[in-house]
């Protein structure tokens, strides 16, 4: 993309993915981001050698194949949705210039921001697709900001989007339209990426950020608070996560006559593996093979034209 250096840009920011569904190139993209201290908290002179000693042979041909499953022909579902938003919110804020970027694999963040620094940019803004804060997370993407050497150059990052009222009528969008083209279903589940209980314990906002979110999204359905599940999915690794898991709770539901379920993940901005395999095949299953029928998972924002609406609000208002 040619940069003009005399418009102010705005980096669409996500989280990664595999160049490739292949064990190499998994095996790549772990080791960037369980690397990453922000992700792993324990000491990186006991962690990396167990990690490509012993995780990453192991892990990476079976996770490759996960991934295999979910691809499209244009690539990784999340790298294709992300790079299509960054087109629908540039043609929503014209005198802007959109891109997208990764913290882990391509394009990396740091490359990007980088290459608009060399070409004269004076005014970067960037935004991470994370609706919620966390230290694991969104906290990353400032610690690749702050290796910059930008100069005189701002680069200014939004926080969190939470319960901003545009990305909350997104959502709430996205699930009535399942409704209508769908039916709907007895249960409605709003599914989270997991936290381990320490990291909030030492004050991540994060699960308070997914509680509120979980109750705007609820009041924008119409709906009490009460009447939409919330549980927390993705664990890996030893100690307590964030409470209830998602398969948990599912299995829960399943037992209590639950046979038809709506599963959303609003704290995914794009489909990924976490969605579309995790959820939407392994999920699935498991709540049929306990008896409960039929989970049908709802596509992320994508690159919807809510999502470019909303997208375009947040950033529109955050720095306008």
């Amino acid at each position: 993309m040619r940069m003009d250096p005399a418009r102010r840009m705005l980096v669409l920011a996500n989280l990664g993915t595999p160049a490739a569904p292949t064990a190499q190139a998994v095996s790549a993209y772990l080791d960037e981001f369980l690397t990453d201290p922000r992700v792993v908290q324990l000491p990186q002179w006991l962690w990396r050698p167990f990690l490509r000693r012993i995780i990453l042979p192991k892990r990476s041909p079976v996770v490759a194949k996960k991934y295999a499953s979910i691809w499209m022909p244009e690539g990784s579902p999340l790298a294709v949705h992300t790079q299509r938003l960054a087109q629908a919110v540039q043609a929503r804020l014209p005198q802007w210039q959109v891109v997208h970027a990764m913290r882990y694999g391509a394009p990396p963040l740091a490359d990007v921001l980088r290459t608009a620094l060399a070409a004269g940019v004076r005014d970067i803004r960037v935004l991470p697709l994370y609706p919620q804060y966390s230290t694991t997370t969104t906290a990353s993407i400032a610690d690749a900001i702050a290796g910059i050497d930008a100069g005189d150059t701002r680069i200014a990052m939004l926080g969190d989007y939470h319960v901003h009222p545009a990305w909350v009528r997104a959502v709430a969008d996205s699930i009535r339209a399942h409704w209508q083209a769908n039916g709907r279903g007895e249960r409605l589940l709003l599914s989270f990426h997991g936290l381990p209980q320490r990291v909030v314990d030492a004050g991540d906002p994060y699960a308070v950020q997914c509680e509120a979110g979980a109750a705007a999204i609820a009041h924008a359905l119409g709906m009490e608070r009460g009447e939409v599940e919330l549980a927390y999915q993705s664990r890996f690794g030893a100690g307590r996560w964030l409470q209830p898991s998602t398969d948990a709770r599912l299995l829960a539901l399943a037992a209590q006559g639950v046979r038809t379920i709506d599963v959303a993940c609003p704290g995914f901005a794009a489909d990924c593996l976490e969605t579309l395999e995790e959820i939407a095949q392994q999920e699935a299953e498991r709540f049929r093979v306990a008896g409960g029928g039929t989970l049908r998972a709802i596509p992320c924002l994508n690159s919807a034209p809510g999502h470019a609406d909303a997208i375009a609000a947040i950033a529109g208002g955050a720095w306008n």
